[in-house]
């Protein structure tokens, strides 16, 4: 898998191209949150949840199914708080709002698809478990578990994923930012 700082650096860089009802700090943290949140799936490893199953490690929860359900009730509560209430659910901020929280969520699926290790990811479940990799698989594998992580193959990680995404959002916020100035101008 990809790490959570990559997913939410991912997250974050997603939404900036969010309208500007939605450009908020609320909104920004449910975005970030729903790009790390399929990792609770790791959860299962204490419960006999084997790796390739349903709901083992990028089964279910990085499936592109379950970003949709994901950010369509994600949406629903959101829009149930004082921010967004009077934001009809099918609006055109809400079809940018749901649109984001699903591209958020299913980032995490696609970056773990282009990690080294592990099975895969099973983007079509629950209809099919099959478990894909990317034909180009260039970020290297984050190590499950805090510990692993704060260690020399965590340092390894951690360039890879500054060339293989960090870099590639910070071209991207630059070209954001560049159009939102020329936009007020």
């Amino acid at each position: 898998m990809a790490s959570a700082f990559a997913h939410a650096l991912t997250a974050y860089s997603l939404n900036k191209i969010a309208c500007p009802a939605l450009n908020n700090k609320r909104f920004l943290f449910f975005v970030i949150i729903s790009s790390i949140l399929p990792d609770l799936d790791v959860l299962g490893f204490r419960f006999g949840i084997a790796y390739g199953d349903l709901w083992g490690h990028r089964g279910l929860t990085h499936s592109l199914f379950f970003a949709v359900i994901w950010a369509l009730l994600l949406w629903a509560l959101l829009r149930s708080s004082v921010d967004y209430k009077q934001t009809p659910f099918l609006s055109k901020t809400g079809f940018i709002a749901i649109i984001i929280l699903f591209l958020s969520t299913a980032s995490h699926g696609l970056l773990d698809a282009m990690t080294n290790g592990g099975l895969g990811v099973a983007f079509f479940s629950p209809f099919d478990n099959t478990r894909y990799f990317l034909p180009w698989q260039p970020i290297q594998v984050s190590p499950i578990g805090i510990r692993d992580f704060f260690s020399v193959y965590g340092l390894r990680v951690i360039l890879s994923e500054l060339i293989w995404i960090g870099l590639p959002c910070l071209f991207f916020l630059t070209i954001i930012t560049i159009k939102n100035r020329v936009n007020k101008r």
